[in-house]
This record gives structure tokens, sequence and C-alpha cells, in this order.
């Protein structure tokens, strides 16, 4: 019988949510109840935490935050680089039931401006490297009554004259005892705000069983994280993926974390993995392609992965092959939202189909629908609808897009998907970047990927533009390897290779060559940006 697209089946959770439920002092005591309290949870360019360390930190954070009058359900902001005092200050807010809100590193003041005015945060706890981009803010506001600054020349002083107060003065006015709050699993835990990559940030609220279900449903079963490994993220934790990756997911198991503050270029990967040796790295599709391109690419012998992810965008079928010819190790390519907390549908270790997303991770449903809403049939294209126990609950002060998005148990994704017979899902770009020519949808994934299979090529997007006719018809941007010239014989040729992998209609009428193609923080194609 045909795989039906509205029919996968859905396994219950590994674990039951009590109903009174705490994520933070979830994490941390079933470490100490295991033992691991002398065992490394994070490492960071500073030094080493063990998870004893992080317990206490987390309480002297928690009840600092509460003697500054944060109350229970109010916010706080979180904008700061990777360090061990990140996951200090998210625990310890959600220990104290004040909910956190995660936000990107690399936004303009505009953006905070916006982020911290929609949530009316009382707090913003922000990286001194980061603090430039609030300053035009503060003082502004009028719910923001607290800046609490992280860094090394404000953990050395006390409260400064602008009355900033310094992250190590929380920790010093907390207790090393916190009770949790009585929050319950379905509590707002935590907030992160959506990429923009289609347009105005929105607050998406976490609730409390979130964190612990993105790693029992995916992170165990599905990639097979132990307590035995050292993982990093290139990912940051203010993102979504980053935040299963270097958080919930290690500390599920009792594993070890790296982080790292600076910006996750070819050198800096590369230093954490010969000198760190993790054995799980996350990625994106973007570092992946970098991290090959890179002459200074590391020996097989001076590391030690056995398992590679990548999600944020489609991994294109030649980095994944590229990556296992390199390695030997496989990327697990996946697909999650900021809406789902993580991963819902993934390869996985032994079944990896590159240029697919994968198979339906077991406590998920997913549909796809044509613009009928009807089921569509294996190998046609439609809308992604996601249904499962991590979703959000909704956006904050966004009730239209909210009832746009989240539909019932069912989450619109914004994405296009095909399905086939045996079960794997190929992604054929969101919704609202799907080209039609000449009555039949084109994906700019496949076509971009494409591209990159062109050896002198880099990085390409490709959207919709309008000829002499006004017809939509693919127009691409590619940013070229070192080395190689942009001229009209480069055009021909990358049109010509195209043609030979793909459909002839869909080959890009128009190639402009970029030095860099806009992104989000996160590293997802700003594609909206490159249409005109």
């Amino acid at each position: 019988m045909g795989l039906s697209s509205a029919d996968q089946s859905v396994s219950p959770p590994r674990v039951e949510i009590p109903r009174d439920y705490n994520a933070a002092e979830d994490l941390i005591e079933r470490n100490l109840r295991a033992g691991r309290g002398g065992k490394a949870v994070y490492i960071d360019d500073a030094g080493q935490y063990t998870y004893a360390d992080l317990a206490e930190r987390v309480n002297r954070f928690g009840s600092g935050l509460k003697s500054l009058g944060l109350e229970m359900e109010q916010r706080v902001m979180i904008a700061m680089l990777d360090t061990i005092d990140w996951p200090t200050a998210f625990l310890g807010s959600i220990k104290a039931g004040i909910v956190p809100v995660a936000v990107n590193t690399l936004l303009t003041t505009k953006d905070y401006e916006f982020m911290l005015s929609d949530s009316r945060v009382r707090a913003l706890i922000v990286s001194e490297a980061l603090l430039p981009g609030f300053a035009p803010l503060i003082g502004k506001l009028p719910f923001l009554k607290h800046v609490i600054v992280s860094g090394a020349t404000t953990q050395a002083s006390s409260t400064s004259a602008n009355g900033h107060i310094p992250f190590k003065d929380i920790l010093a006015r907390g207790s090393v005892q916190l009770a949790p709050a009585p929050t319950m699993r379905d509590d707002a835990c935590f907030w992160l705000y959506s990429s923009g990559s289609t347009g105005t940030p929105k607050g998406t609220v976490h609730v409390q069983s979130t964190l612990v279900l993105t790693a029992e449903l995916y992170a165990l079963p599905i990639l097979g994280i132990r307590e035995s490994d050292t993982v990093f993220s290139a990912a940051k934790l203010f993102f979504a993926y980053g935040l299963g990756n270097a958080l919930s997911f290690p500390m599920s198991v009792g594993a070890t974390t790296i982080l790292m503050a600076e910006r996750p270029t070819p050198a800096a990967v590369f230093k954490r993995l010969t000198e760190k040796k993790p054995t799980v790295f996350y990625g994106v599709p973007t570092l992946y392609a970098a991290l090959l391109a890179s002459p200074e690419f590391p020996k097989n012998e001076q590391l030690a992965l056995r398992i590679c992810t990548s999600a944020g965008e489609a991994l294109p079928e030649n980095l994944g092959k590229r990556w296992k010819e390199r390695t030997g190790v496989d990327i697990l390519d996946g697909i999650g939202s900021t809406e789902m907390g993580h991963i819902f549908l993934s390869n996985r270790p032994g079944d990896v189909r590159y240029g697919t997303t994968g198979k339906l991770v077991p406590g998920y449903r997913v549909k796809v629908l044509d613009e009928a809403g009807n089921p569509v049939k294996p190998g046609e294209v439609g809308d992604l609808y996601i249904s499962g126990p991590t979703s959000a609950a909704y956006y904050w002060n966004q009730r239209e897009k909210t009832l746009a998005t989240f539909l019932g148990d069912w989450t619109r994704s914004g994405d296009k998907y095909a399905f086939d017979e045996a079960g794997y899902y190929t992604y054929a770009g969101r919704s609202d970047d799907m080209l039609k020519v000449s009555g039949i949808y084109v994906s700019p994934v496949e076509v971009e990927a494409a591209l990159i299979s062109h050896e002198a090529v880099l990085e390409a997007a490709v959207v919709g533009h309008e000829d002499e006719n006004k017809l939509v018809k693919p127009k691409a941007y590619i940013v070229l390897k070192a080395g190689k010239a942009a001229d009209d014989s480069l055009k021909a040729a990358l049109q010509q290779h195209v043609k030979e992998k793909l459909a002839p209609y869909k080959y890009p009428r128009w190639i402009e060559f970029i030095a860099e193609l806009p992104k989000t923080a996160t590293g997802k194609i700003q594609r909206f940006k490159l249409r005109g």
C-alpha cells in the first residue's frame, strides 16, 4: 500500500512529564542523582565546570534575580556569547520561575529595541562585548529595570556608575540553595525569537516540558547521544538548534559540552575539533561548505568525530557526500524549527540518504497538503504540517500569526516538502520561496544544490525574477570559491551544468556574482533580500 502523508503513526514520548515540573531542576538534578557532580558539564574558553559547579551557579543566579525583585513569570532577556554564564543565566532563570528570552547576538540596535519592547523584559543579561548594541536603548524602555553584564572587565568590578550590575555580583548575592519555582509542565518556560528569514521576528513561547522532550524524542533514539560524548555545536545557544545541541541534549544524559564565544570561522572550529576532540559535532550547511573549502582542514587522525548533524536549511547532497569522503563520518541532515523546538524529520546513523531530510522522528506526526488542503501523493510537493508534544504554545502578542500557524494539534511549517513510498522526505524550499516556472513548481533549493556541485561555486541562492513578459524564472546569485574568475564564460558553463543536472526549464536564466549572500545570524539565506 502506498504511503499517505497524513497517516504517520506517532510513538509516545519515552518519559511522562509530571504535571508539577521545572525543566531546570530536572536537567540538573538527574545528573546529581546519577553521581555526576564531579564530571565536566561545560568547557568554555576560560575553563572547565562540573555538574556540581553548574548546579551551584544556577541556584545563585536564580536567587540573585529574585533578590533584585524579579518575580515568577516575569521575563529577562539573554543576549550573551556562549560561555558558562549562558546556561547559568538560562537555567537559573527557569529554576526561579522567571522566563528567559534568548536572542541572537548579531542583530542591530533597532532589532533589539523591538524585542525589548515586545517582550517587556524586566532585566537584560548581556555580554560586555555586546553592550554597545544596547547602550542607546538603556533608560528609554519603561519595563527594563536592570542590566546585568557578563565579561572580563565587569567580573572584576562592582556595580558601575551607570547602574549596570556585574554578573558575578548576581551570583554573589544569591544563595547556594534555591527551591524550584512551583511551575507546571505547561507553564511558559522560555522564549526564542524567530530568525526573521521571512519577516518580523515573532516571540515564540515554549513550555516547561519542551526541553527534555526534544532530548527524549530526538537526541537519545535518533542521534544516539550518550554520557561518554563530548559535544560541540557551532550553532549558538540562542538558536533553537543550538539550545538542544549544547544544553538539553548533553545534560539529558550527562555528556560534556564545549562552548565557543567567538564566531564559528573554519579556523575557530578546527581548533576546537582538534584540541578538544568532540565526538559529536553540530553544524549548518553554510559552515560545512566553508570547512570543506578551507586549506586548513585537519587530518582524520586529528579528529574524534563519530556523529555530525546539520539543520537550519537543507544540506545539499554534494556537501554531505564530500564530508563523508573527507572524514568518514556521515552528516545526519534534519529539519526542525523555532516553533517545534528541535528536529522532527531526520536522517539517522546507518540510514542516511543524502539529498533528503530523512524520515519521521517517532513521537511526531507530519502531513503534506496541497493548496486545497488535501493530502498529496508520494512524489508530489505540498505544504508540510507537524504535530508533536514540543510545539510552541503561541506567538507572543501576535494573535493573527498564532492562529495562522498553530492549528489545533498541527503546526504549519511554512516549508514545501515531498516524500516517497519508503518514507523519506525531501525539502523543496520555503512556501514563499517556491517558483512556478511554466506552471510547474521549481524548488530554489534544488537549483542551488546543482549549482553548488560545480567546482567553482562556494555558495548559491536562487530566487524568482520576472522576464520581459512578467513571467517568473529562476535567477541565481553566486559566491565563487577563491581564485575563480567571474565572467560570462563561467555563467554559460554554470547554466549548462544545471541543465545537465536537472530538467532544462529549471536552469537559472540570469546569474549574478556577489561577494556574500545575505543571511540571518543563524546562517539561513535571506532570499527575500535578493528579490527585486
